[in-house]
C-alpha cells in the first residue's frame, strides 16, 4: 500500500510515527509540506506532546530519512503538479481542502484516492468508522471528519441502536489547538480571541454539523457544544442522554460490551486523568467510574480521546479500507 502525505503538521507527523511503529505493509512514498525540510525534520524528531522520536531522523538530499529509510520530500504549494502515478492514496493533511479544486489535487497528480484529515464539504463522502462505515462505497475523495466527531458518532450509533436515544446533550472538553492564540488577539469570536493556555474557553464545535450529516436521523434529538481547556493534549466527551429504555444487564457491563463491539472504542474501570490517555489509539475510551443513571432512563457517560493519536489511527484504518477496495 503506497501512501503520500500532503501536509506534515500535527496529524501528518503523528500518522508517520504510527506507520513506522507498526511495521506493517504501508509504504510512505512521499511527504509534501510548504515548510522547509529542516523544520519538518526537527518537528518530527522532537515533539512536545509525544516526546522525541525513538530513532534516527535526518534530512538529506531532498528527503526525510528515518532509521535509514528514505522518504522523498517536496515543497509544492499545489501537489497537482507532482507525479503521483502509482500512489494508492493521498492523505490530505494540510487543513486547506475546503474546495473541490483543492481536494482533488491528489487525483489530478495521479493518485487513486484522497483521504482528508478533517471536515470538508468538498469530499464525496464523510465516513466515521463505527458509525457509518457502509457509506464509504466507491468514493474517491473521502473526509475522515474531525477528532471529536470520531469520538462522538460511534457512541451515538451504538447507544441509539441498542437502547434508543430520545434526546441528548454532549459537551466536548477539548485541549487547545493551533487555531487558538497564545496571547489575546482578535479571533473568530470574542471567546476564541483569548489566550489558549490560561483560560477555559466556551465555544462551538464542527462536530455538531457533522453528526447531523453522518447520523441524519439524530439531528433533531441532539445538541453539541465545546469548551477549550488549557491542556496540550487529550480531550473528553461529557454526554447526557434520555433513553427509551435501560439495559437489563448492569449498565457498566452493557456499556463495556457495547462500545468494544464497535472496534474503535474501549472502556476502563481505572481512575484515569487526561495524561493517562495520551497516545491511545481508540476513538473514545469510556470512563466507567463516571457513569451515572437517573431513573427511569437518563444516562450520563464520560469518555477520553487523544484527539491527535486516536484520530491519526482512524486515518490509517480508513486508508486501509479505501485501498482494499477494487
Amino acid at each position: 500500500m503506497k501512501i503520500f502525505i500532503n501536509g506534515f503538521g500535527r496529524i501528518g507527523r503523528t500518522i508517520l510515527r504510527q506507520v513506522l511503529q507498526s511495521g506493517d505493509s504501508i509504504e510512505i512514498v512521499g511527504i509534501n509540506d510548504i515548510a522547509s525540510l529542516d523544520s519538518c525534520v526537527y518537528l518530527f524528531r522532537y515533539d512536545s506532546v509525544f516526546g522525541p522520536f525513538a530513532g534516527e531522523v535526518v534530512g538529506t538530499d531532498g528527503a526525510l530519512q528515518v532509521d535509514g529509510t528514505r522518504i522523498p520530500f517536496t515543497n509544492a504549494p499545489d501537489i497537482s503538479g507532482l507525479d503521483l502515478t502509482g500512489v494508492d492514496l493521498v492523505l490530505e493533511c494540510t487543513g486547506t481542502a475546503k474546495t473541490r479544486e483543492v481536494a482533488k489535487r491528489g487525483l489530478t497528480a495521479g493518485a487513486r484516492a484522497v483521504l482528508i484529515s478533517g471536515p470538508s464539504d468538498a469530499a464525496d463522502r464523510t465516513v466515521v468508522l463505527g458509525a457509518n462505515d457502509a457509506a464509504l462505497g466507491d468514493a474517491r475523495i473521502v473526509s475522515n471528519a474531525s477528532c471529536t466527531t470520531n469520538a462522538i458518532a460511534p457512541l451515538l450509533s451504538v447507544l441509539d441502536a441498542r437502547l434508543g436515544i430520545e434526546r441528548g446533550h454532549i459537551t466536548t472538553i477539548h485541549c487547545y489547538t493551533g487555531s487558538q492564540p497564545t496571547v489575546d488577539m482578535p479571533g473568530p469570536s470574542f471567546e476564541r480571541s483569548r489566550a489558549a493556555a490560561v483560560s477555559m474557553v466556551p465555544t462551538s464545535t464542527s462536530a455538531a454539523g457533522q453528526i447531523a450529516h453522518i447520523l441524519p436521523d439524530m439531528q433533531d434529538r441532539l445538541s453539541v457544544t465545546a469548551v477549550r481547556v488549557p491542556c496540550i493534549s487529550v480531550s473528553a466527551v461529557d454526554a447526557t442522554f434520555q433513553l427509551r429504555r435501560l439495559p437489563d444487564d448492569p449498565i457498566d457491563m452493557f456499556l463495556r460490551d457495547a462500545v468494544e463491539a464497535t472496534g474503535v472504542m474501549h472502556a476502563t474501570d481505572d481512575a484515569c486523568v487526561s495524561t493517562d490517555m495520551r497516545a491511545r489509539p481508540e476513538s473514545l475510551v469510556l470512563a466507567l467510574r463516571e457513569t451515572q443513571v437517573i431513573q427511569p432512563a437518563q444516562l450520563r457517560v464520560f469518555g477520553w480521546y487523544d484527539n491527535e493519536w486516536g484520530f491519526s489511527a482512524r486515518m490509517i484504518d480508513m486508508a486501509r479500507r479505501m485501498v482494499a477496495r477494487p
